[in-house]
């Protein structure tokens, strides 16, 4: 099964009995997509943006690319991800801020959201993916668990390197990692689909926004097209009522205000190029 959209009819539907849908969804399988929810224009002038980031260089703490990969290298090398944009970006901040992702979370949450992490995935042609993992392993938020937004920022489909989903994994709790394969992966966690279960693809389009349970298990493969990026914003978000995360996320109100959580243990950045932030 492919998770696909099918053009106008899937414009987003955020009155009462739209939202009631995305929620059974989300309670059923552990994630939904709301078609549409950015405007084309809203995703070229973010697309724009981390464009101009990536041309000024390095922004330490946040963006570390090397100038040239060299013939054969790595092209995340170039293209790393943008960790926490919304810290030295106005623009992410208001995407991971948004009145529609709010109301969409609340919704999913069932109670009042904050903001803990934002990241910008450029993944060009040849990048490796992110192996199947689950985004509460790295946030460990307690009680309850994250929910990410991921917008996508191009035509995401299996040969650019879209997201795969697990279904009903959201209802188990989180497993001990594998070890990932180093040529598919540039994280270094692996978690297998249970038995009987297996990824679906997500197929996008940019404006649509996969939201999905922190326990989801869920990755991507490499970028094998030629010519196509994978760009994509992704929000992290907690319940109100979380009392601990992890050190590396920094909390805020969906009005943008500071709230400081006591620190949960074994907790870590979204993937592993990054060292650890204190000690885990």
């Amino acid at each position: 099964m492919t998770v696909t959209g099918n053009g106008a009819a899937d414009a987003p539907i955020l009155d009462p009995a739209g939202l009631r849908r995305y929620r059974e969804d989300f309670e059923e399988d552990g994630f939904t997509v709301v078609r549409g929810l950015f405007g084309a224009d809203e995703i070229d002038r973010l697309c724009d943006e981390f464009s101009a980031l990536q041309a000024a260089g390095p922004v330490p703490g946040h963006f570390q690319p090397r100038a040239s990969a060299g013939p054969g290298a790595d092209p995340l090398q170039v293209w790393p991800r943008v960790m926490h944009p919304h810290e030295i970006n106005d623009l992410a901040r208001e995407v991971l801020l948004d009145a529609r992702l709010r109301t969409v979370l609340e919704v999913l949450l069932g109670e009042e959201v904050l903001a803990a992490q934002s990241m910008f995935y450029f993944k060009p042609p040849g990048a490796r993916g992110q192996a199947l993992h689950q985004d509460n392993f790295y946030l460990r938020v307690e009680p309850g668990t994250c929910v990410a937004a991921w917008v996508a920022c191009d035509v995401i489909d299996r040969e650019n390197g879209g997201l795969e989903v697990v279904p009903g994994t959201h209802r188990m709790d989180l497993f001990c990692p594998e070890l990932a394969d180093s040529d598919v992966s540039f994280a270094r966690e692996y978690v297998p689909p249970p038995p009987g279960l297996e990824p679906v693809p997500v197929d996008m389009r940019p404006g649509d926004v996969l939201f999905f349970n922190g326990s989801v298990v869920h990755g991507s493969e490499p970028n094998r097209s030629e010519d196509r990026f994978r760009r994509s914003f992704i929000g992290h978000y907690v319940g109100r009522s979380a009392e601990r995360i992890g050190e590396f996320y920094r909390t805020l109100t969906m009005s943008g205000a500071r709230v400081v959580l006591p620190e949960s243990e074994g907790a870590g950045p979204c993937g592993t190029e990054f060292a650890p932030q204190g000690p885990h």
